[in-house]
């Protein structure tokens, strides 16, 4: 391919990590975590708890977690930027990453994890955090998802 590339991600809960391990491995790419400032609890991330810290960044769409630490995307080409759904949409603190980056010149492929939900995981509610991006639509992958097919996938997106 020939092209730089970065695996970056946000996990609660260790699922999209996992994920993120096998794809990075599966492509050869390089691969760092968008670590809030403020890490996230079990509690924090009970959806069914309307008071809980997700729930209320889910409402409040205008919020933007910090981040402990920027990522230079700087010497990348292609950025796949994983996350889990929350309401069928990325957590807000990946939106803090994208829109903390310029994204001219680069390429953006999402993915996500979740227990049911397929909404969401082709990443076009992102596009206005990174407007600059060439966008390449995402997908949901499975927690136990194999190197080979990560492979094939993203071969298949002729990046």
């Amino acid at each position: 391919m020939g092209k730089r590339i970065l695996v970056a991600y946000f996990s609660a809960t260790g699922t999209t990590q996992a994920v993120a391990e096998r794809l990075a491995k599966a492509i050869g790419a390089d691969i760092k975590e968008i670590v809030p400032a403020e890490p996230y609890t079990a509690a924090d991330v009970d959806w069914r708890d309307p008071n809980s810290r997700s729930s209320v960044e889910h409402k409040h769409r205008e919020m933007r977690p910090a981040l402990a630490a920027p990522i230079d995307i700087t010497p990348y080409d292609v950025v796949f930027v994983g996350y889990p759904l929350w309401w069928e949409t990325a957590p807000r603190v990946v939106r803090t990453f994208l829109e903390s980056e310029d994204w001219s010149g680069k390429t953006i492929v999402t993915f996500a994890t979740s227990g049911s939900s397929i909404r969401g995981a082709d990443g076009v509610q992102l596009h206005d955090s990174a407007p600059a991006a060439h966008w390449v639509a995402g997908r949901r992958l499975a927690a136990n998802v194999k190197e080979s097919e990560l492979d094939k996938w993203v071969a298949g997106l002729h990046l």
